[in-house]
Order: C-alpha cells, then sequence, then structure tokens
C-alpha cells in the first residue's frame, strides 16, 4: 500500500470548483465556506473555478448566480474566475501523454457490457479489463480509460485521518475522456488543480471515492500530491446528500447573514449574536478568530442535518 506524500512546505493554495447546473444552495455554500476558511486560516489562497466541462449539466444563468452569491456573502477569491470550458487543449496534452506512455487506453465497451461482465464494486461495476490491451476485433474504442496501475492506496485526509483505499473494488480501469467526447472529472480536476499549484483540496466527503483515482492520475503525471481534507455534507430526506435534486432551495442573498450564521453553527463557530447575526464578512472575520490554536479538524465532523431556517423562502 503506497502512502500518498503531498508536497512539503509549499504556500497554501486552495480552490473552489462548483458546477454551474444551478444557484449555489446551503449545502454548496458549507462546502464554500469550510474551504475559504481554512485557506484563509492557513494564510492561503483562495481560487474559484467553474467546473463546467460537463456542457450538458450547465445551466444558463447559473454562473453569474454563483459568482453574485459568492460576492453576497463575503467569499472572496484570488485571481481571476478560471472555467473548465476553456482547457480543452491542455487536457487534450494531458491525455496525449498518457496515452504514449500506455497509461491510458481506449475502451470500447458499452454501459450495458460493463453491467453484464462486471463484478459488484463499492461504486458500480468493476471495470473487467476487456480492452486493456485492444478493443475486441471490429469494435472501435468509445472511451478513454486509465491504468489502474496500483490497488491500494492511503491518504492522511487532514479532517478524516488515514484512510485506505482499494482502487480494484471502486472500479479499476477509469474513464477519463467519456464516450461523448467530454473529458471526465476526473482528468479534468488533477490538470487544472496542478495549473493553478493547489497544495490542498478541501471537498466534501462525497467525493471521497474520486481521491484514489486522481491520485493515480498525479503519479502517472508525475506530479507531486495535495493534500486532502475531505468534510461531512448536509443531508435531506432519507440521508440523501442535499441537492437541487433533493430539494435544496436557492440562496437568497437578502437572507444573506441568516444564512452564514446557520453554516457557521454547523461547524462549531458561532457568530457572537446568533439572534441577530452581523454581516457576513464580520461572521466570517470571528470565525477566523476562533480559528486561531482550534484548527477545523479539531472540530468536525460536522452536524449534517439541514438546519430549519434554510428551508425557508
Amino acid at each position: 500500500m503506497t502512502t500518498a506524500s503531498p508536497r512539503q512546505g509549499a504556500p497554501y493554495v486552495g480552490r473552489f470548483a462548483p458546477t454551474p447546473s444551478g444557484p449555489l444552495h446551503a449545502g454548496s455554500l458549507l462546502a464554500a465556506v469550510i474551504s475559504w476558511l481554512d485557506a484563509r486560516s492557513h494564510r492561503g489562497r483562495w481560487h474559484l473555478r467553474i467546473d463546467d466541462v460537463d456542457t450538458p449539466r450547465v445551466q444558463t444563468g447559473a454562473e453569474s448566480a454563483i459568482l453574485s452569491a459568492l460576492e453576497a456573502f463575503a467569499l472572496d477569491w484570488d485571481g481571476p474566475v478560471t472555467r473548465q470550458s476553456n482547457r480543452t487543449p491542455t487536457y487534450q496534452a494531458a491525455l496525449e501523454h498518457l496515452l504514449e506512455r500506455d497509461l491510458a487506453f481506449g475502451c470500447a465497451c458499452s454501459r450495458r457490457d460493463l453491467a453484464h461482465h462486471g463484478k459488484p464494486g463499492w461504486e458500480g461495476p468493476i471495470y473487467p479489463g476487456t480492452c486493456r490491451h485492444g478493443p475486441p476485433a471490429g469494435r472501435p474504442p468509445r472511451a478513454i480509460r486509465a491504468r489502474a496501475l496500483q490497488s491500494h492506496w492511503l491518504v492522511e485526509d487532514r479532517f478524516l485521518g488515514p484512510v485506505a483505499f482499494d482502487l480494484e473494488a471502486l472500479g479499476s480501469d477509469f474513464v477519463i475522456r467519456r464516450a461523448d467526447g467530454l473529458f471526465a472529472y476526473q482528468l479534468a480536476t488533477v490538470v487544472d488543480d496542478l495549473e493553478l499549484g493547489v497544495t490542498d483540496v478541501v471537498r466534501g466527503v462525497d467525493l471521497l471515492g474520486s481521491t484514489p483515482r486522481q491520485m493515480q492520475l498525479y503519479r502517472s503525471l508525475d506530479a507531486p500530491l495535495p493534500r486532502y481534507a475531505h468534510h461531512p455534507v448536509l443531508v435531506a430526506g432519507r440521508g440523501h446528500k442535499l441537492s437541487k435534486a433533493t430539494g435544496a432551495k436557492e440562496l437568497r442573498e437578502d437572507n444573506a447573514r441568516a444564512q452564514v450564521a446557520s453554516v457557521l453553527d454547523c461547524i462549531g463557530l458561532s457568530p457572537s449574536d446568533r439572534d441577530r447575526p452581523d454581516r457576513p464578512a464580520t461572521q466570517l472575520a470571528e470565525a477566523l478568530d476562533q480559528l486561531t490554536g482550534h484548527p477545523m479538524a479539531a472540530r468536525l465532523p460536522l452536524a449534517t442535518e439541514v438546519p430549519a431556517r434554510d428551508h425557508a423562502g
């Protein structure tokens, strides 16, 4: 089992990377606040990236709504906003590098093939290796997969502690360019984080399964690993992650004070006046003061229920 050994001594660089499939809601505000506080408490940079590589999910007007909400909630970012939709040539160069080194391969398998031939895994069928040495005769490649060269990984997660992964049980060789020609989340995220110089990936625990896949890509690209920190997420009914699909409501900028206070309550950084919260910038400054000598990791796990006032409006 290989342990992730991230770059040492580099100044903290973090990022928040929302998908513009809709406006921000309480769950995405929680993720943004935790990421922002972690970066600022380390005197680091916090970049904003719009993860719009999955174009069918992009909703018109969503990016503008996200930028407006972050400004209203005093979550300021460093440098220009970056957008995955502008970076196709960079992803293509990384893909060609992997193909040339035989660290990726074309795959002709459909979802039906995987469902029929793949053994059950933690996140769906395990890829059975059908095309590792070339697609079957007469079947052109549909997608491109990265080779899962190493099965067992160990990461010292800053919030969760040591976490062991079995990449084989997660699905083995994984898609990095989809059958529709779009680049997959795993490759785009790694390439973008490398270009931004991200040292610390802070995100929801729902993305924990992506970690060994991305670690494999970092290794395949001969790049240093970032540090990882995964936080609990807000949940809606029946334990499902709070999202637009599970009834999450758009953030209301006219109610920003109360909504920031709700998030800070969840992570043990309650504002000085819960009944009449101050403006978001003041609340966030107070939260940073509370983190002095008592870092974020010491305050987690979070209460994951959605506060009642976040259902309003």
